[in-house]
């Protein structure tokens, strides 16, 4: 049977202390040792196979090295996989663990989730949504190190991240702006959420830095998903002067979109550019030609918020922050210049 290898062996092996090899071994502490010292014990540590003792670790530091994510529907989304693989990668890379518990909307069962993760001793908790949208924390969540992730309160006091939706938007008008539109229509959500009001305002200020006229009739609003993107689109379509591009609220709506202009006679983007958002890549990919959509960070929501949670544990006292993520732009087919 082969020989557990622990710090001594570690030491040993690198010709330095244990204490050295403590402290180039723990991130927390890592900054005690110069950069060259850390990346040799490292590299004799991963030769010989080393592997920290988690619980003798967690007993010292009084941590139980884990970490909890209590989501509403998180896990039965197109986007689950991505939010949550960036912060288990993230929690990983850190030495955590990450249990994922999902509530279904249930508030009791959510109650019950969070007071569970406090009896195994939890280190902290993200807090998720499945979509951006504003929060009142949990009672429970208070004095337990947390985080919001794709979510945000009225109390400041507790770190947040979400994407920035007006900078999003602005960025799908740009890229219409230019292709050379001048007359951009927009179809929105009818939701009271915060990706609503967000990306119509970035929609305006986009027309406004653009010196182009803002026509309200080239706003249409309807239920965020594919007949609802049809009857708004085909709204807009029906105008004596209709616009030559849409943006739409997400991806859903965009392929109601398509549909409606193929009804109308139109091509895309001959006749009629198309720029979605969310790069909802079951929709995006599919349509043809492709959809060019602003993706939603969702991987790097889930390592934002990991990363917070865990230097809020491991060195406590930094202010909190509200944090908006960037979102790219994914480029295929749907735009060209206007007919």
């Amino acid at each position: 049977m082969a020989t557990k290898v622990g710090i001594r062996e570690v030491a040993k092996a690198a010709g330095v202390s244990i204490t050295t090899v403590s402290h180039s071994l723990n991130d927390a502490t890592s900054d005690r040792v110069n950069r060259k010292t850390q990346e040799h014990v490292r590299a004799v540590a991963k030769d010989l196979g080393y592997a920290p003792n988690r619980l003798a670790s967690g007993l010292r530091n009084q941590r139980s090295q884990i970490i909890g994510l209590v989501s509403d529907q998180i896990t039965t989304t197109p986007f689950a996989g991505a939010m949550i693989r960036g912060a288990q990668e993230t929690a990983y890379q850190r030495g955590y663990l990450l249990m994922v518990l999902n509530s279904g909307l249930d508030n009791d069962l959510e109650k019950h989730e969070i007071q569970t993760l406090q009896q195994h001793q939890v280190d902290g908790i993200i807090y998720a949504r499945m979509y951006h949208q504003g929060v009142t924390v949990p009672e429970e969540l208070y004095g337990v190190p947390t985080v919001l992730l794709d979510a945000a309160s009225a109390d400041t006091s507790i770190s947040s991240v979400v994407p920035d939706e007006i900078a999003a938007a602005e960025t799908a008008v740009e890229i219409l702006v230019a292709a050379g539109h001048t007359r951009i229509g927009m179809i929105n959500n009818i939701d009271d959420i915060p990706a609503t009001h967000g990306r119509l305002e970035g929609y305006r200020n986009a027309l406004i830095r653009n010196g182009l006229p803002e026509d309200p009739r080239l706003v249409a609003a309807a239920v965020s998903d594919t007949v609802g993107g049809r009857q708004a689109t085909a709204q807009l379509l029906s105008l004596p002067d209709r616009p030559t591009a849409m943006f739409c609220f997400n991806d859903r709506m965009a392929m109601g979109a398509y549909q409606s202009a193929s009804a109308a006679g139109l091509r895309i983007p001959e006749d009629l550019s198309v720029v979605g958002m969310d790069n909802l890549e079951l929709i995006a990919d599919a349509l043809w030609p492709g959809l060019t959509t602003v993706a939603l960070p969702h991987y790097e929501m889930g390592c934002w918020a990991v990363t917070r949670l865990l230097d809020d544990i491991e060195k406590p006292g930094a202010p909190p922050g509200q944090k908006k993520l960037i979102c790219p732009v994914i480029e295929r087919g749907s735009v060209a210049p206007p007919p």
